[in-house]
């Protein structure tokens, strides 16, 4: 049984990447040009910093030194996170977009656009925002009930914490 580049390459650099507390989420090998590009995106629960990032990257880069997982020609290696709009494809993605604005493709058609307030091993409680005034709804949306998910940039959203520094200076006034 064959395995392809990307299989033995998640093989090899998967253990190297939760060594240093992060999740290997996706890895990608495209060519630009002549040029490879090995392109490996990261996560944790915590999120990725710069620092997390550049250490996992000289790590991976001695790795794949060390090896012939990529062969003898030139490649470039480009570590980082998921993005803004990452698509939610596993359970611990879920969690992490707690408290976010997911739009959610759903099996029975149509879309839904909900915050997700929890995530459980069987779905999601949610909190479907209001149409002109009205205000929101909560929805229990099962895994099984949804074909695609994806986080929504927010440019307007009012943040609790600074909503409460809002209500905690009006009230000093």
């Amino acid at each position: 049984m064959s395995t392809t580049q990307s299989e033995r390459l998640r093989e090899l650099l998967e253990p190297l990447v939760s060594s240093q507390g992060l999740d290997l989420e996706e890895i990608a090998v495209d060519s630009v040009g002549r040029k490879r590009v090995l392109r490996v995106v990261v996560d944790s629960d915590t999120g990725a910093d710069l620092d997390r990032i550049a250490d996992v990257s000289r790590a991976l880069s001695v790795k794949l030194d060390e090896t012939d997982a990529m062969g003898s020609a030139e490649y470039t290696l480009e570590v980082g996170t998921p993005g803004a709009e990452r698509l939610l494809t596993e359970h611990r993605h879920y969690v992490r977009a707690t408290g976010r604005l997911v739009r959610f493709q759903l099996a029975e058609g149509g879309e839904l656009d909900a915050r997700i307030l929890r995530a459980d091993d069987e779905g999601l409680d949610l909190e479907v925002p209001g149409v002109k005034g009205r205000k929101a709804t909560a929805r229990r949306l099962a895994f099984d009930d949804i074909t695609r998910a994806r986080v929504q940039v927010e440019f307007n959203r009012k943040d609790d914490a600074s909503d409460k520094k809002n209500d905690e200076k009006e009230e000093e006034a």
